[in-house]
């Protein structure tokens, strides 16, 4: 059963119209938007906190700031979605109005709304034995751990791998997917998350504010570098020959140097580095969700916000404690 909405019916968005941190953001009430001929209109149920928000609030690496130097062109956040179809343009075919779906909308963003217009290629239907919450907590933190994963083939059987950043949305993702490939997994991150990563199947876990793990004697044939603050010559250390390192997220200090020096270290040793462009697709999504249903992996979902409580939401974020996933729900 669908919804209707009236013309002029008003919605809550949480919004902001410069860079920073959680106190730039506002909760107001604009009009619900009208979907384009191959859009729909979704009446959000969920939506996942995903680092490409908090990036792109504080306009912080520099980059994120492509899409508005000065002050941000796109006002709602939001990419990680699931809710119900409300309303089809003309030319959708995929779906009509009682759907529930869920997806990645990254690059048109609005998630952080009650109602966000789609189109209709970025949608997947949501399963009927997975939540709003759990759907919304896939699609982007899966799909970068899945493919930082692949980032050096397949992972074999008995290769070590280490996470760092592991206790995060994607970090969760990819211990899960690690173990499921067989793989021997260490993951790093802070005391709070320690207890976590071993309850997913981490093997070993390190907490990164008491011991520096890239002065240890354990070497690695994958590193799956999340939050990007250490130097690629200390990881460069601890790779085996062969082995390689991806970073998917960090400083802009940190992306210079592995953007510049990972291709010279590359060529003159045998050990791969790099960065992860993460590509958002449906049929990524379509393999976490096989995943899921084969109960190799679990969202791990930290906590849940009302969209009116979303700034504590961002507030809590911010102070990266956050175990899994951050989720913002609205009302049925």
């Amino acid at each position: 059963m669908g919804y209707s909405i009236e013309k002029d019916t008003q919605m809550k968005a949480l919004m902001y119209h410069k860079y920073g941190s959680s106190d730039v953001l506002t909760l107001k009430e604009i009009p619900v938007p009208t979907p384009k001929e191959n859009e729909v209109l979704v009446k959000i149920r969920a939506t996942a906190i995903n680092s490409s928000d908090w990036e792109l609030l504080k306009g912080k690496p520099f980059f994120s700031r492509i899409w508005g130097l000065i002050k941000p062109k796109y006002h709602i956040l939001g990419s990680d979605i699931s809710g119900q179809v409300i309303a089809v343009g003309n030319k959708v075919a995929r779906f009509e109005t009682g759907n529930e779906v869920f997806g990645d909308i990254f690059l048109h963003w609005g998630g952080f709304a009650e109602y966000v217009c789609v189109d209709q290629e970025l949608l997947l239907p949501k399963p009927e034995d997975i939540t709003f919450e759990e759907a919304s907590a896939i699609p982007q933190a899966g799909v970068v751990a899945l493919q930082g994963l692949r980032y050096n083939g397949e992972i074999k059987p008995g290769q070590q791998v280490l996470i760092n950043g592991a206790g995060g949305g994607a970090g969760t993702f990819a211990i899960q997917i690690a173990k499921s490939l067989g793989a021997e997994v260490t993951g790093v991150d802070s005391t709070r998350k320690l207890d976590l990563m071993r309850s997913i199947g981490a093997d070993h876990v390190i907490d990164y504010t008491r011991e520096d793990f890239t002065k240890n004697k354990q070497q690695y044939d994958l590193i799956f570098d999340i939050v990007g603050h250490r130097s690629v010559f200390d990881f460069k250390r601890i790779l085996k020959p062969k082995g390689a390192y991806v970073m998917a997220g960090g400083s802009m200090r940190r992306l210079l140097q592995v953007l510049f020096c990972g291709p010279l270290i590359s060529k003159i040793t045998n050990k791969k580095m790099g960065l992860l462009m993460h590509k958002q697709n449906k049929e990524d999504i379509g393999h976490m969700l096989a995943l899921r249903d084969a109960g190799k992996i679990v969202p791990v979902i930290d906590r849940c916000y009302p969209l009116s409580q979303a700034i504590s939401a961002f507030q809590y974020f911010g102070e990266g404690l956050v175990l899994g996933k951050i989720i913002i729900t609205s009302e049925a």
